[in-house]
């Protein structure tokens, strides 16, 4: 039996009986005023006591179960910062409405009786606005007046960093939070997780592999991060697609997401949320080579034009060799010729210089 159909019977109860006492008295009121009426007193009582349980069958959960549902959803919406920060907002707000209670209450009537009410809505909303759009500033205030700025690592130390399903997939994740470059705390939502769990259950081989392997890296960070990961139950009510709550959740918690989905980057750096971008990040630590400087890449396959030849930097950088076809499966020296950076990455030409191993 759920509860709402537990408040829905109470309901009908409540509204019955109200609506049966309401038929006693109106007609009692009714009968000495007009005389002998057509109807009795029991007959308006138990049709006003009829239309009370209807109403009470179907007006209750709007007006109890529904709107403390919306609140509690709200409230599990809202980060922890934005609630203290409202909370403090409203006492704040409440405090100046009592201070200005009596001086407001000395006004002439009837602004003696209205003004006081109206200072409490006034200041209780002002309050709460302040604290809420300032909360970052009040707690670095805060923060300060407790010592804890002693270093300026030590603030962006605090920030939290959401992960996305696609960069715990990938894999590389691991290996950046075991060096210790990631500040703060990498959180995973419950939604990220139940999205990861429905692709290692699906019934595609591929999908099947992503998502084990998103599991496996997962436990990974968890046993040798050397940041913190903590795992959150806040959703995003009436939102379905995973890329859309992450970045709504991101901007109530006022906090970056880790991916490496150009979808979701795209999203998010429209709705103002900032991106830390795995690809971006491995583009960026490449090896820097100049032209001239000699470099030893194994030629694996061959190129799209004509004699070219193609290697791999242990990277993953592309180097297309002039000349490389004659060279396949050998290590060789080459000198770099010219560097070209494209959308999907940077690629590296070059040309043979000697061999050294050959097969």
């Amino acid at each position: 039996m759920s509860i709402d159909f537990i408040i829905r019977l109470i309901g009908m109860v409540v509204f019955a009986i109200v609506g049966v006492f309401w038929g006693i008295n109106l007609s009692e009121t009714v009968i000495p005023v007009f005389g002998q009426v057509r109807f009795s007193t029991t007959y308006v009582s138990v049709v006003l006591g009829v239309v009370g349980a209807i109403l009470g069958v179907f007006l209750t959960p709007y007006i109890t179960t529904r709107p403390l549902s919306g609140l509690r959803g709200l409230m599990k919406r809202l980060s922890v910062q934005v609630l203290l920060s409202s909370v403090l907002g409203l006492m704040c707000g409440l405090l100046f409405a009592t201070l200005l209670a009596y001086p407001l209450s000395l006004l002439p009537n009837p602004l003696g009786e209205i003004f006081p009410f109206v200072g409490v809505l006034l200041f209780s909303y002002l309050g709460i606005a302040l604290f809420t759009i300032r909360q970052t500033d009040f707690f670095a205030f805060f923060r300060n007046i407790r010592g804890d700025h002693k270093t300026g690592s030590h603030a962006g130390d605090t920030r939290s960093i959401l992960l996305d399903t696609s960069v715990i997939i990938d894999g590389r994740i691991a290996d950046i939070a075991k060096t210790g470059f990631i500040p703060g705390t990498m959180i995973i939502p419950r939604f990220v997780l139940n999205e990861l769990q429905y692709i290692a259950d699906s019934p595609d081989s591929l999908r099947r592999q992503r998502g084990r392997r998103g599991m496996e890296v997962l436990s990974q960070i968890q046993k040798d991060s050397a940041t913190p990961v903590k795992l959150t139950d806040m959703d995003v009510e009436g939102v379905r697609e995973v890329d859309e709550k992450l970045v709504i959740l991101a901007r109530q918690m006022h906090c970056p997401i880790l991916t490496n989905d150009y979808n979701l980057n795209r999203i998010a750096e429209i709705q103002g949320v900032n991106i830390l971008n795995v690809n971006e990040l491995a583009n960026a630590v490449k090896s820097v080579l100049l032209p001239g400087e000699n470099l030893v890449i194994t030629v694996i396959q061959e190129g799209k034009e004509q004699s070219q030849g193609v290697g791999y930097m242990d990277d993953g950088t592309m180097v297309v060799v002039e000349n490389g076809r004659d060279y396949l499966n050998k290590e060789i020296s080459v000198v770099v010729t010219k560097i070209l950076q494209t959308a999907a990455g940077r690629m590296i030409f070059a040309r043979p210089d000697e061999i050294i191993n050959g097969r």
